[in-house]
């Protein structure tokens, strides 16, 4: 009778020790989880936390579960090892980044450097739609990454069609945190920095710093620079080809150089503009009549 009731309370022990590192082992994952969501993809704490709590959940349900079946076990370590992981990773990457606070200060510094006055302005609604239609056109809706957009530039990139996929947050971190390095580090920490662009900058702004400091080609820095220098004009009075054309230098600005280089930026013009159709911004009938139109260089 002793032994019977030494092992039950041993029992009840075990139970109660696998119950509470089930407890702990869904909570650590759920906190991952969490912080790997609000760094990555940029939304509020509060929506991550209710993800955190599902998750955490959900791993308490698969341990119970894991004790009987060994496969379901095995599949719930990796899944664990990888969350805790790449929530670390994020946190820690985001530690060491640095701040963003001074992004226009950055982009006025680098306008000083070449000599163009009041950089930041707003941009014309032609040369916005046009480089979002092009460059980020889940520009609104992304957090500073957008992994549905590098998983289509993926697939375009296999199929040889335009690779892309970095959001205009990612491209605005390259030209003023990164010097324009394009290694795998370089490449997580302006992920990470467009993360924190989109957390303490609005959409509008960031829009407008990035035409501000985006090269152009043909040694063009800036929207107003590249629009006197290729059209004579201002900004504002940009007509749709040229506000496309313009849009689409800023992938490969020696490339499509119109002056260098004017029969790959007329048909680069042309991708911006089908770009155009397709999100609705102007009419096929716009489209084909833009297409044809000369590039009207000044």
């Amino acid at each position: 009778m002793t032994t019977q009731v030494s092992l039950s309370h041993v029992d009840r022990w075990r139970t109660l020790a696998g119950s509470l590192a089930g407890g702990a082992l869904a909570a650590a994952t759920g906190s991952a989880v969490a912080c790997l969501g609000w760094a990555v993809f940029g939304l509020a704490w509060v929506d991550w936390v209710l993800v955190g709590v599902l998750v955490a959940v959900g791993t308490q349900a698969v341990v119970a579960g894991a004790r009987r079946r060994r496969w379901l076990r095995r599949v719930l370590l990796c899944f664990v090892t990888v969350s805790l992981l790449a929530g670390s990773a994020a946190t820690v990457l985001y530690a060491l980044t640095p701040g963003v606070s001074d992004a226009a200060q950055r982009v006025e510094h680098q306008a000083a450097l070449r000599g163009t006055s009041d950089p930041v302005v707003r941009p014309p609604a032609r040369v916005a739609d046009a480089l979002l239609a092009t460059e980020d056109s889940r520009f609104y809706v992304n957090g500073g990454m957008d992994l549905v957009g590098a998983g289509h530039a993926a697939l375009a990139s296999v199929r040889g069609g335009d690779s892309g996929g970095a959001t205009l947050e990612q491209q605005l971190a390259k030209l003023l945190y990164s010097d324009g390095r394009d290694g795998l580090l370089d490449r997580s920490e302006d992920a990470m920095l467009a993360v924190k662009l989109d957390h303490r900058w609005s959409k509008e702004a960031i829009l407008e710093m990035y035409l501000a400091a985006a090269y152009f080609g043909h040694g063009y820095y800036g929207l107003d620079a590249a629009a006197s220098g290729y059209f004579g004009t201002s900004p504002e009075r940009l007509d749709w080809p040229q506000a496309a054309l313009l849009a689409g230098t800023v992938q490969a600005p020696s490339a499509y150089d119109p002056i260098r280089h004017p029969g790959l930026a007329a048909r680069r013009r042309a991708h911006v503009l089908e770009r155009l159709a397709a999100t609705g911004v102007i009419t096929p009938a716009q489209e084909r009549r833009f297409t044809r139109a000369p590039l009207q260089l000044g």
